[in-house]
């Protein structure tokens, strides 16, 4: 009887383990389900995403982004929110729960977004809807005659894409959601480049430039006909019509105010674009406080160097100094590039001292185009699309080089270039073992706070060994501590467009033009300037936590391997990854 028992027992308890198992499994099937779901909205509603993940299925399309289409969106993210919300988090694993926790914070923040109608400012000062579309043909295949097609079926949807554009903006105006007025003088020369007289001079005909060898003459003479009608009915006349509205409607009647504050929302508003750009629990006067104390610190360290190289002067006298001494400057755009590629060349070098895994895709150093230039920050870095013959770029501004001071530019290859951006951007892509939403996440705050830790990285790599260039690293940190002051100082407690000005050019030796296109910078795009320095000083604590606590047994290369891992992730997700991390290694 007892043996009877014992055997019902166990039967009982096997049933009982096969139905939790059970619910696990679906579970996690209907999580992932989820994760693909919205993965094929996502690439059926934005084809330029679609493309630039290497699925062609679309190119012969643009995005809609019309109200209803707004609508359509908001209503599927928020079923998508729904189920993620049923999802019961004590049957994943803790992988899971993590990927769970991730994709509810984008999914919220996309929810947000339309609901704030942030797509009525599709914009900012220095890049926008419109400002990529020229160099999209390079994330596109051109091998058949149906691919050419699609292409010219593409510039031909242009203006529709960019009516609805101008739709939303035109309600914006009526609502009071515009870009401020104060920071659009000569924004127009990023549209108007494109409004040219002949399909040849436009960058959107560079395809019809050349054809595989497998061609007939009459295929190419045929193609590039209907290339030129194309680009002229379609992309030309799509940027006419843009400029016109932007020179005659938007710029004319855009919002006077700086502040998102003073958007539809006020704090609200903004206190989302901190939780989005720092994915951190903090507010405004927090960051504000943050930022002066960092300020404080860094001016200290800028004073000694100063006093090191015995200059005799105030500490604004040094930093016009280096703002007008033509020995910080390159005397061409060639020599600009040049010595930006050799600083590559020489932080290549140093990688093995500082990771165990590097990536496989190689970068290039390039000029900002020139119809971004004007208006572009000093230096940025682009990547390919995926599946595409594109390596990485490191983007060097060439324009107006007496803006562009020489005893800054390690800091900023480091930042662009590796171990920053590219490394960064190339290791997440080749990461195996995540749900594709992850593959090609960007989440400001870790991404920008590790391009931030990456130029700290060339002191410990003997960079800055010139007091001016370690002067050109601080007064890079000094920026991104500065940016904490400033963008709170604008978006919620009413600082001047001036005022901002003022407070960059007197803290940092950046140019006085630069001070000016990052001020209008942070005034058109609320939150995303506080990402650098926020998500620095969590590296940073993170690897004080894991040194301190592992003391000998403590690899730099083990934490920078682990820190780029798990590609993008919050920073709150990313100290609980260190954490298992350092109790790892103790066992």
């Amino acid at each position: 009887m007892n043996h009877m028992k014992l055997k019902k027992w166990i039967l009982f308890l096997w049933i009982i383990l096969c139905f939790v198992s059970c619910v696990k499994q679906d579970v996690k099937k209907e999580l992932y389900q989820i994760f693909s779901d919205a993965r094929q909205y996502e690439l059926i509603s934005n084809p330029i995403s679609a493309t630039y993940s290497g699925n062609h299925t679309l190119n012969d399309r643009m995005p809609s982004v019309s109200n209803e289409q707004m609508e359509k969106n908001l209503k599927f993210w928020n079923s998508i929110l729904s189920r993620l919300e049923e999802i019961q988090l004590n049957t994943l694993s803790k992988k899971d729960r993590v990927n769970h926790k991730i994709f509810l914070r984008i999914i919220n923040s996309r929810i947000k977004s339309i609901e704030y109608k942030d797509y009525y400012m599709p914009f900012n000062a220095d890049s926008g809807f419109h400002t990529g579309l020229a160099r999209l043909y390079k994330a596109m295949p051109f091998e058949t005659v149906e691919d050419y097609d699609i292409y010219i079926s593409r510039l031909l949807d242009f203006p529709r894409y960019f009516d609805e554009q101008i739709t939303n903006m035109s309600m914006g105006l009526n609502t009071g959601i515009s870009i401020p007025k104060v920071v659009l003088k000569g924004y127009e020369v990023t549209i108007k480049t494109h409004v040219v007289d002949v399909a040849e001079e436009s960058a959107f005909f560079e395809p019809f430039r050349s054809f595989p060898n497998s061609f007939s003459d009459k295929q190419k003479s045929e193609i590039k006909e209907k290339g030129r009608l194309a680009v002229m009915n379609g992309a030309v006349k799509a940027y006419a019509s843009f400029l016109d509205f932007f020179l005659n409607q938007y710029y004319p009647n855009a919002r006077t105010t700086l502040g998102a504050s003073e958007l539809p929302g006020g704090m609200d508003y903004y206190n989302f674009k901190i939780d989005y750009f720092t994915t951190l629990n903090l507010n405004a006067k927090e960051i504000h406080e943050i930022g002066l104390n960092e300020v404080k610190r860094i001016r200290t360290e800028m004073e000694e160097i100063i006093e090191s190289v015995e200059f005799k002067g105030s500490f604004s006298d040094f930093l016009n100094f280096l703002r007008t001494d033509p020995q910080f400057y390159a005397t061409s755009p060639e020599d600009l590039l040049k010595e930006a590629s050799y600083i590559a060349k020489r932080i290549d070098a140093k990688l093995p001292s500082l990771f165990n895994k590097l990536p496989r895709l190689p970068y290039g150093v390039a000029p900002v185009p020139d119809d971004l230039a004007p208006k572009y920050t000093g230096g940025r870095y682009v990547g390919p699309a995926e599946g595409s013959k594109e390596p990485g770029y490191y983007w060097v501004n060439t324009y107006k080089l007496d803006v562009r001071p020489l005893y800054n530019l390690e800091a900023l290859t480091l930042h662009e270039g590796v171990p920053g951006h590219h490394l960064q951007n190339s290791i997440a892509s080749e990461l195996t073992d995540l749900p594709d939403f992850r593959k090609d996440l960007y989440l400001s705050a870790f991404g920008e706070g590790w391009g931030l830790y990456s130029e700290y990285l060339g002191v410990e790599a003997g960079f800055y060994t010139d007091p001016y260039s370690n002067f050109g690293r601080l007064t890079y940190e000094m920026w991104r501590a500065c940016r904490l002051v400033v963008d709170t100082g604008i978006h919620a407690m009413g600082w001047s467009r001036q005022k901002v000005i003022n407070y960059l050019s007197e803290n940092t030796a950046l140019p006085i033009h630069e001070c000016t296109t990052e001020t209008d910078r942070y005034i058109a795009w609320p939150g995303q300037a506080l990402s650098y320095k926020i998500g620095e000083l969590k590296i940073k604590e993170l690897r004080k936590f894991s040194e301190k606590e592992l003391g000998r047994k403590f690899d730099v290369r083990n934490f920078h391997d682990t820190v780029l891992g798990s590609g993008s992730v919050p920073l709150d997700v990313l100290e609980d990854q260190i954490k298992d991390w350092v109790a790892s290694q103790k066992n």
